[in-house]
């Protein structure tokens, strides 16, 4: 094992944003956490979304624009389809009432 290579590993304090705090052993002095066993809703039995620092909220407004993104390109979608059809559509009854006329179909 080399000397001189490896950190501190020293006592440190962690700190949970409910207030609760204890001692464990870091290379840090102190760590700062969000949720800890006093708090977290799977250890306090409780139904309730934890929201830091807006992220519910960050994710519902990206969610609803992926979903009109979504929506969005699927209308354009069908509308290119409908388009294409009934250019294909014109350019058939174009080639019929050519044929039934005698003239010949022209490329244009």
């Amino acid at each position: 094992m080399k000397t001189g290579i490896h950190p501190k590993y020293q006592e440190a304090t962690v700190v949970c944003s409910c207030g609760n705090t204890w001692v464990t052993k870091s290379t840090r002095p102190s760590l700062r956490v969000d949720l800890c066993n006093k708090c977290h809703p799977f250890y306090t039995g409780e139904q309730r979304i934890v929201d830091t620092a807006g992220q519910v909220e960050r994710f519902m407004r990206r969610l609803e624009g992926a979903q009109t993104d979504s929506r969005r390109k699927k209308t354009e979608r069908r509308q290119k389809k409908l388009d294409q059809r009934q250019r294909i559509q014109g350019r058939d009854e174009q080639l019929l009432v050519a044929s039934s006329d005698g003239d010949a179909p022209s490329d244009g």
